[in-house]
């Protein structure tokens, strides 16, 4: 089909054959499931991760064209990360850390402004530290969540970021183009995170998004990490944020 005169047709790649991805949190969960998904449709892999023996694990199955051991809320060392990169690559996925859920009466005022600022500047941080790095029409892409749009008792730190979250995306994403920058807000994901977090209470947690849940089974990575493939490969999404949840925020808590 020919594009009507004065309109551009749009640019989508089929796959991300020849194309480096960046994935920082990239040894376990979403992480690693988006790894395996850029790896089959062709694409090369930098993986970075906290724990040097996840993320050798991980490479042994990936196979990715370098590794990196380090905290990437150490700005030092993002930092240092992103000028040592010996080329230029085409995204950057970032999944690394949990939500926070610490009721009021039991907060310490340091560790949550420490923990709430974190989270900002590593997003800042990336966005920052990876010009010059990423290809024009390349992604940075973040994941945030949607549990915490609803208020809650324990939810004051998760709220703040979940609200913060997509402005932050959004002038990253006027200031950083033609580089393009995009949030994924995922609801609950059955990860190791997930199963660290709710402990012998997981599997009475599938089975009620099981039952209600419009689609009738639970989320998994590789639900999220299609996702951000296809964020990855057409070049007109920008300063988005995208829900994944199974229909989560539909139904009553």
């Amino acid at each position: 089909m020919t594009a009507a005169p004065g309109v551009p047709g749009t640019h989508r790649r089929p796959d991300l054959a020849d194309q480096t991805v960046v994935v920082i949190g990239g040894s376990a969960g979403i992480g690693l499931e988006t790894a395996r998904q850029v790896r089959a449709d062709g694409g090369q892999v930098v993986l970075v991760g906290r724990d040097p023996e996840k993320l050798e694990r991980a490479a042994r199955e990936i196979e990715p064209v370098g590794t990196a051991a380090f905290d990437a809320t150490d700005t030092g060392r993002l930092e240092q990360f992103f000028h040592d990169l010996p080329g230029p690559i085409d995204h950057v996925m970032v999944t690394g850390g949990g939500p926070t859920y610490v009721p009021l009466a039991e907060m310490d005022l340091a560790a949550a402004c420490g923990d709430f600022g974190r989270r900002l500047a590593l997003t800042l941080g990336v966005g920052l530290c990876s010009r010059g790095k990423v290809r024009p029409g390349g992604t940075l892409l973040f994941m945030g969540g949607t549990g915490a749009r609803r208020p809650g008792v324990g939810l004051a730190i998760a709220s703040a970021l979940t609200a913060a979250s997509p402005a932050l995306i959004a002038n990253l994403a006027l200031e950083l183009a033609p580089i393009r920058v995009n949030l994924i807000a995922a609801g609950f994901v059955d990860t190791p995170l997930s199963a660290s977090l709710l402990g012998d209470r997981l599997e009475a947690r599938r089975q009620q998004l099981r039952a209600t849940l419009p689609i009738r089974r639970v989320v998994g990575p590789a639900d999220v990490a299609a996702l951000a493939v296809h964020i990855m490969c057409n070049d007109a999404l920008t300063g988005a944020t995208y829900d994944i949840d199974g229909g989560q925020q539909l139904i009553s808590p």
